[in-house]
């Protein structure tokens, strides 16, 4: 039985390591191919930590967390993804951001993403937000690296009321798997009203 839990403050900052465990390796698997270390998690991960209105939504298998998501008011992550919004003409106010979801293979299609992206629209609402946005790596469909039979998210989000935001391309920079330095990489935004 999957248990999925809503967590802020200190039980959001006590998952953070396991969090970290799952970032590296889930999004070591295209699209990401994200090679992943302890010390840039820590980086990363630090601004749930800050945020008095961030969320982690997770997934536990007992006491083994197998999956989990996050969220924070867009204006939290505005050094990373704010400029992507500049020509929306929406307020980062107005926009919580549901950050990553990872979910362990053996997890999935059993509805634990829709709980990821239910309990985050929730926090969102909450805190009085609009819009409800995330970010997506952009890879061409010929990459060496995609694998035989790779099926994007893009139905599930869709269903979920997403859709690209056009024009709003946000950059972010991570080391993939065999580079010896980080670099940058496309994530195109999505977002719904709520």
């Amino acid at each position: 039985m999957i248990r999925v839990a809503r967590l802020t403050g200190a039980a959001l900052s006590e998952a953070l390591p396991d969090m970290a465990r799952l970032r590296i390796e889930v999004f070591r698997a295209y699209p990401y191919l994200y090679d992943g270390d302890a010390a840039y998690e820590e980086r990363y991960l630090q601004v749930y930590r800050d945020s008095a209105d961030a969320i982690l939504v997770g997934a536990y298998e007992g006491d083994r967390l197998i999956g989990a998501a996050t969220g924070a008011p867009m204006e939290d992550h505005a050094g990373d993804f704010g400029a992507a919004f500049a020509e929306s003409g929406i307020a980062l106010e107005r926009i919580f951001y549901c950050a990553e979801s990872v979910l362990l293979p053996s997890y999935r299609g059993q509805g634990i993403g829709h709980r990821f992206f239910d309990l985050r629209e929730a926090q969102a609402r909450e805190l009085g937000r609009e819009y409800a946005a995330f970010c997506s790596v952009v890879r061409p469909k010929d990459h060496q690296a995609r694998p035989e039979g790779y099926q994007p998210l893009d139905a599930f989000w869709r269903k979920r009321g997403y859709a690209p935001l056009s024009g709003a391309i946000a950059t972010f920079n991570w080391r993939e798997i065999g580079a010896e330095s980080e670099s940058a990489h496309d994530l195109q935004v999505w977002m719904r009203a709520l």
